[in-house]
């Protein structure tokens, strides 16, 4: 284990490097700073690049410290975005689409964003034409979360492949991925929140050659320790985080609460 300042911790497991921050607005603060830093490492070699956003709790003080930070080359920048509910109206509160435009594309120039549809007509055909969208675009930048139950995007472990054939698709939420959506209050009822989501997968995820993931609060120190030494399996999705070449969690020390054996592991 290595102290960053006598208040911030660094560790690793295998490849995943892992930073703990006294508070949530802490951990929000050096995610965005690291987002900032890759775009502009990224935005130097780049005229044009493109970076995929998350949404939900995890990304707010991230998203609301890196939108105040000057100087970014947001203007080079095509935005996208890792999953939707299908079916779900703009204007409902758990609009992934309208929450990325009030805390994120209202906020900064982005020479664009491609928004997942989830209210087309046809799904299936949103999925094949964002897969073909991602592929032109090679994005090389994608900030994060990790789910209650281990899923990255909308991967829960009943549909999560590590070796999925497909870059995007229609799946079914399980019921710890609604209850925790529910929970943080996106959604009055259990019943209110629809069944299925087009997302990215899980090989197209781990094509962007940097992760920067954050994980706050202490719902989610379960699957912190799930993420760290459960065997890597689509059991717990985000153990194979411990994989990436360039994946970096940052978390408040709530999240880290069930860590106990803080130290490089590889």
């Amino acid at each position: 284990m290595e102290k960053l300042t006598s208040e911030v911790e660094q560790f690793q497991v295998e490849r995943l490097k892992i930073q703990v921050h006294p508070s949530r607005e802490a951990a929000g603060a050096a995610a965005a700073k690291a987002a900032a830093d890759a775009m502009r490492s990224v935005g130097a070699a780049r005229k044009i690049f493109r970076v995929i956003f998350a949404t939900g709790a995890s990304q707010i003080e991230t998203l609301r410290s890196l939108t105040n930070i000057p100087g970014l080359p947001w203007a080079q920048i095509d935005g996208f975005h890792m999953d939707d509910y299908v079916g779900l109206p703009l204007d409902h509160p758990a609009s992934f689409r309208a929450y990325l435009e009030e805390k994120l594309v209202s906020k900064v120039p982005l020479r664009s964003f491609a928004y997942v549809d989830g209210l087309a007509p046809d799904p299936e055909e949103t999925c094949k034409d964002y897969a073909n969208k991602l592929r032109v675009a090679d994005p090389q930048l994608c900030l994060l979360g990790i789910g209650e139950n281990g899923h990255l995007a909308f991967n829960d472990p009943a549909e999560a492949n590590f070796n999925d054939p497909l870059d995007v698709k229609i799946v079914h939420l399980d019921e710890p991925c609604r209850r925790q959506q529910a929970a943080e209050g996106w959604f009055k009822t259990f019943e209110e929140i629809p069944p299925t989501a087009i997302t990215l997968t899980m090989p197209r995820l781990f094509q962007v050659p940097k992760l920067i993931i954050s994980v706050l609060g202490p719902r989610k120190a379960s699957v912190i320790r799930r993420t760290f030494e459960e065997p890597i399996s689509t059991k717990c999705p985000s153990t194979i985080l411990r994989t990436h070449e360039d994946a970096t969690i940052f978390m408040d020390r709530e999240a880290a609460t069930d860590v106990t054996h803080r130290f490089s592991r590889r």
